[in-house]
């Protein structure tokens, strides 16, 4: 197992992926019990707008199996089970701490249910998802590939356990083309969200990464291309609050 590295410095100037991926998971632990009051904060509320369109992009069949990459504190699969109280959720995440919070909140919401069959937790890596080709009718992410060392992979993993017929939907932030409102959002991203998340979390280091992780990250139409890439088709996607968030849909051939 990697060592998790001491948290000090942003993550653009670290030497290699390992460390990346040791920086983040502590990063997330660190976070974990603030984690959803700043994504509120951040959005202002609009996450959960977004959570159900994912949901509602996902396009599940009765009784369907959804998988929720990253899950983080579980809102998205928790979405789904509120809109479609038939369907299953897998939510699997590298930060065990994240998970932990996200079974507390099931617990008290009465999602869990006795036999775990329409809720699990599971530990995971996005680049080796645990589980056959073809087992779930869709997959989903929130704010996670900028987090990953290998985009066209974590898609492609998405890709393979998706059945026949499914979707891969993917909730990115992006970066403003607008000039005067890309200006704007980075001295909103870039200076008042790590002071935000150092108020509210006591965590500035984290809240620093974050913004910067926009950077080299791919803007829509290139991401569009990655999904294509592995083998997903139909992609589209649809750029929300200002050029600052794009939901991404690609289906997998019957």
């Amino acid at each position: 197992m990697t060592k998790p590295i001491e948290v000090t410095r942003p993550l653009d100037i670290l030497p290699d992926q390992v460390q990346k991926s040791a920086y983040v998971n502590q990063m997330f632990a660190a976070i974990a019990g603030r984690y959803d009051v700043m994504n509120r904060v951040m959005t202002g509320g609009q996450d959960q707008r977004w959570r159900r369109l994912i949901v509602k992009e996902c396009r599940l069949p009765s009784g369907g199996h959804l998988l929720d990459v990253a899950t983080g504190t579980g809102d998205i699969g928790f979405e789904a089970m509120r809109l479609r109280p038939d369907v299953h959720v897998t939510g699997v995440d590298f930060t065990h701490e994240m998970m932990l919070v996200g079974q507390r909140k099931a617990d008290r919401e009465g999602l869990l249910d006795v036999h775990g069959s329409r809720l699990r937790f599971a530990d995971a890596d996005t680049l080796s998802l645990p589980f056959p080709d073809a087992t779930f009718d869709a997959v989903c992410s929130g704010f996670l590939m900028r987090n990953v060392s290998d985009i066209a992979r974590a898609f492609a993993e998405q890709r393979r356990v998706v059945k026949p017929g499914g979707r891969v939907v993917c909730l990115e932030i992006t970066r403003p083309q607008t000039p005067l409102w890309r200006d704007l959002f980075g001295v909103y991203f870039f200076r008042l969200v790590p002071l935000i998340g150092s108020l509210l979390s006591g965590e500035r280091q984290a809240y620093t990464y974050l913004p910067h992780s926009t950077l080299a990250f791919p803007l829509p139409q290139a991401l569009k291309g990655i999904m294509e890439g592995v083998g997903l088709r139909r992609v589209r996607y649809k750029v929300m609050m200002l050029g600052t968030v794009a939901l991404h849909v690609g289906e997998v051939s019957a």
